[in-house]
């Protein structure tokens, strides 16, 4: 491992590694230049554990500055100021310093009317502010409420500091070349500054990294925080469920509701943690007054805003303005509510979604919308009541009339549903019927724009004059609830987009109204006695009772996932879809409409001797084991695979993962195992946990915590085995290093259930279009949305160069039909597999493996240590990926020459303060510390003050 950042040179754009790269990881970095150089989109497919992450990060952030220019883009950030000024300092007397800067810092402190109460500090640092943000004023993504705003004070920044800065913000900005360049980084920085929209915004794009989950933020962050870039002005976009720290809404699962209460001062109080948003609100801040100078978590932000009494959820939104680089939820970037919602512009941005095999069907589910029948007639009738309180009747009339109409239809409408059977029944209307009854309700383009206007309306907020306890005063106009709000505006949502373009993407759509019982509990309604008298029961005696009650649902249903991909597509400047599990790729270009001109499917980074992958298609007793619904049934199928997982933690020690299709086979299975006394033989080898189907964030993370802890301390047990479920949280973007994932066992194969009626419709969808628009049959859609599960699943093991594992699938259809089973596995997989004929081979080969892999482990670490597990950067050593075999020539050492067009070549030296010439080679080596941009500018500043 190299000890120091590598810098590589890929299509002109110089990136800093924090470690030697693997081929994958260069082959993903020429891949995304390339794409960011021409505005193409990326599609890249790099087993995980082969540092994916990383690699896109420094391609990424390295393409970005280098569009900044070598000493233009960087000019405000903190690792900016401090060793400039130190430079400064080292080779300029006092004296040199322009008298013009005393006046300019004069100017700034008497400007303001002198006061007590406010710092020289303070003064400055507002003044530094204004100098920063004055040209974002227009593109602010969130502008809160002026009146809740007070003005900025930063009593912790001393008046050294902020001289410091000033004085390198002002040195660097009167800095010009005498002629236009064209051959040096003055070139670059010139068309940089002309390069600027109207209100004189830098048209740098910004990048938004999207993932699946917060959990796998958390992940990217510290993968950042390795790298030279850690620094690099940031935020993260989440929910008031992970960053809200008022006391009294944090704890309640209403947050949204009453955090917009609290805003709203409907019982009189406000927010004050929402007043104290300015205290870190800003890049500046967040860095030099906060000193989140690397990269952060959630987590940092959310303790910083408990210290500071400050709103962590609208600082993120804030720091939105500033940052280069933004981290989200990727349903943040696909979903048109979200997107409106938290004021995300998108245009000529760069995307990248990393872990995107499910992007298809994120994007099917921004664009559609299920609402229950009961849900509807509660906003009925508060709009309703808005009319009848004569509170803008005008605006709420027409949508109360709107909702009245949907109601009526849905009521005429439950005659015509089919029974499904399992006490189900549904009706569905494709794109073209649906338009045709809502034109006969009243909807059409014209009225719907008209509808958009009256909400928009009713949702902003206005006060008037009114009488309170007896005084005149201003009162604010009731609204109606969030809830309401969020119907109409989903509704509203998927009405766009059937109606736009004269109904063009109508035919994408079916709407079905369903019909479904659901048990309540229900306590009893007090009944009198014989005279007549309520007698209410103690408590203890008053139990609820279980009552089944009918649930109606009405679904809008996108299955075209380029209904809502194509407003992106369309917009930014490039797309890079990212994942382990992309396979096969081709039908990512069909499905989301667009395409991806740079398509990759990289190799592992390990030894083929350092996994096992096997497949099992007979148990330990040699029954045949086919984990489709008819033998996944039976008792004996049950027995089967119990018995060969308990020889599977027999045989692997510490953390072994199972794999099962659905929660429906978890409970059978552990109804059977726990009857048979299986599961308490499973208990006696490792502690046993089973993924739960819901439950809270900090449940899920304590029963993680479980496992590890029974791995890394194996007190009475053999490590710990986790049942889980395809699909379900553990298989999704956990990581399971080294003794957490020794063995990773699927059963059966993860189809999605053919009977659920929106999977039903997909398939004719796709069976209708798949010659039209190039889209996979039904069949082959099917298919492949069960490996990409499965291949999730399977890359919980192997998260690093040094990992090793087993994959053992479980199913007896991957030995008889490979063609058709085994192509679907990932590149990496299926390279790998091995069919064992009997139960007794493939335990037999799999300790075999496990003891060479142990005696391995115990000798010396391999010299070149993983990527994964860098020391953190100290300097920077240049490289070139031909060290690779790939690209271009090696980067010297040496200072590159700088040479202006229409100037002569010249040999630069530098007098320091003791009077010693120095070469800029020789200077060069003294400031190998220092960034490359502050050495360029060392070796010219020292010049021109010699």
């Amino acid at each position: 491992m190299a000890k120091s950042p590598v810098e590589y040179t890929i299509g002109g754009v110089k990136i800093h590694f924090p470690c030697k790269a693997y081929p994958s990881q260069l082959a993903m970095m020429n891949s995304i230049v390339r794409g960011l150089n021409y505005g193409q989109h990326c599609l890249l497919e790099s087993p995980t554990g082969s540092g994916k992450s990383l690699a896109l990060l420094c391609s990424a952030l390295g393409w970005q500055q280098a569009q900044f220019g070598e000493c233009v883009g960087y000019r405000f950030s903190l690792s900016f100021f401090l060793p400039t000024y130190k430079l400064m300092l080292y080779f300029f007397p006092l004296s040199i310093i322009k008298a013009e800067f005393v006046c300019f810092v004069v100017v700034l402190l008497q400007e303001e009317p002198q006061s007590k109460k406010r710092s020289i500090a303070s003064q400055l640092s507002e003044k530094f502010q204004s100098s920063l943000s004055s040209d974002c004023n227009k593109d602010d993504d969130f502008q809160p409420d002026r009146k809740h705003i007070r003005p900025a004070e930063h009593k912790v920044v001393t008046d050294v500091v902020l001289a410091v800065n000033l004085l390198s913000l002002y040195f660097f900005s009167s800095i010009q070349a005498p002629e236009p360049c064209s051959k040096c980084p003055c070139a670059s920085a010139q068309e940089h500054m002309k390069d600027k929209d109207k209100d004189g915004k830098n048209k740098i794009p910004k990048i938004f990294f999207g993932t699946r989950t917060h959990k796998q933020i958390t992940q990217i962050a510290h993968e950042l925080k390795r790298t030279v870039y850690s620094n690099v002005p940031m935020t993260i976009l989440s929910s008031r469920d992970h960053t809200c720290v008022h006391p009294e809404v944090a704890p309640h699962s209403n947050r949204n509701e009453r955090c917009k209460d609290l805003l709203e001062a409907k019982d009189g109080k406000s927010c004050r943690y929402y007043h104290g948003v300015q205290r870190m609100r800003d890049q500046y801040t967040l860095q030099q007054v906060h000193g989140l100078h690397e990269a952060w978590d959630i987590e940092d932000l959310v303790i910083l805003g408990k210290r500071l009494r400050s709103c962590s959820y609208y600082a993120a939104r804030e720091l939105r303005q500033g940052a280069s680089i933004i981290f989200c939820p990727y349903n943040y970037l696909l979903d048109p509510m979200i997107r409106e919602s938290m004021e995300i512009d998108l245009t000529d941005q760069i995307l990248v979604l990393d872990e995107a095999h499910n992007i298809e069907d994120c994007a099917r589910e921004s664009a559609s919308f299920s609402l229950d029948h009961n849900s509807l007639l509660i906003s009925r009738d508060e709009l309703d009541g808005m009319v009848k309180s004569n509170i803008r009747s005008s605006k709420h009339e027409p949508l109360r009339d709107f909702c009245y109409s949907l109601i009526n239809w849905i009521k005429e409408s439950q005659s015509l549903m089919c029974d499904r059977g399992y006490e189900t029944a549904s009706k569905v209307w494709n794109g073209k019927e649906i338009l045709g009854i809502f034109h006969s309700l009243g909807i059409t383009a014209g009225t719907f724009s008209i509808l958009k206007q009256n909400l928009a309306a009713v949702l902003e907020k206005e006060e008037r004059v009114g009488v309170f306890n007896g005084k005149e005063d201003m009162l604010q106009i009731p609204t109606i609830s969030s809830a309401t709000s969020t119907v109409l505006k989903n509704l509203f949502m998927v009405l766009d987009f059937l109606l736009r373009d004269n109904g063009r993407s109508a035919e994408d759509y079916r709407v079905a109204l369903q019909r479904s019982y659901a048990w309540t509990n229900k306590v009893p309604a007090d009944v009198p006695d014989a005279q007549g008298f309520f007698v209410r029961p103690r408590p203890r005696q008053r139990q609820s009772v279980r009552v089944k009650k009918e649930v109606l649902t009405l679904s809008f249903w996108c299955l075209n996932p380029a209904v809502a991909f194509s407003d992106l597509s369309g917009s930014v400047r490039s797309i890079v879809l990212t994942s382990g599990t992309l396979s096969p790729m081709g039908s990512f270009s069909s499905e989301l409409g667009v395409k991806f001109s740079i398509q990759l499917e990289a190799n592992h980074v390990i030894k083929k001797s350092q996994v096992w992958v096997g497949t099992v298609g007979a148990g330990p007793k040699g029954r045949k084991l086919c984990a489709t619904f008819q033998h996944a049934e039976t008792f004996a199928f049950q027995d089967e695979v119990g018995a060969l997982l308990l020889h599977v933690c027999q045989v692997m020690a510490k953390g072994v993962l199972c794999f099962l299709p659905s929660y429906k086979m978890l409970d059978k299975l552990r109804d059977r195992w726990t009857n048979t006394g299986l599961w308490e033989k499973l208990e006696l080898q490792k502690t046993l946990i089973t993924e739960p189907r819901g439950g809270g964030k900090g449940d899920f993370d304590e029963l993680l915590q479980t496992y590890y802890n029974a791995i890394k301390y194996c007190e009475e047990r053999d490590g710990a085995l986790l049942i889980a479920v395809c699909r379900g949280k553990v298989s999704e973007g956990l990581d399971f290093t080294d003794d957490n994932a020794r063995a990773v066992v699927t059963i059966g194969i993860p189809f999605p259930n053919i009977k659920d009626l929106q999977v039903e419709l997909k398939m004719k969808y796709n069976d209708q279009h798949c010659k039209s628009r190039g889209l996979l049959p039904g069949h082959r859609w099917y298919e492949i949305q069960a490996y990409r599960a499965l291949n999730q699943a399977l890359g919980r093991c192997i998260r690093h160069r040094n990992d090793w594992g087993a994959l053992i699938l479980v199913d007896d259809r991957y030995r008889n039909n490979p063609n058709k089973y085994i192509t679907g596995l990932s590149k990496w997989v299926r390279q790998l597999v091995q069919h064992h004929d009997t139960f007794s081979d493939a335990m037999q080969s799999l300790v075999a493996f496990s003891q060479v892999q142990q005696t391995v482990e115990a000798a010396p670490a391999d010299s070149q240590t993983s990527c994964s597990t860098a020391s953190p950067p100290t300097a920077h050593s240049p490289a070139t990926v031909e060290e690779q075999g790939l690209l271009t020539d090696a980067q010297p050492q040496t200072p590159p020459p700088i040479v202006c067009e229409g100037h002569d070549k010249v040999e630069l030296s530098v007098v320091d303060k003791g009077g010693r010439r120095l070469g800029v080679g020789r200077l060069w080596d003294q400031l190998s510390g220092l960034p490359h941009y502050c050495k360029v500018f060392a070796c010219l500043i020292g010049a021109g003050a010699s």
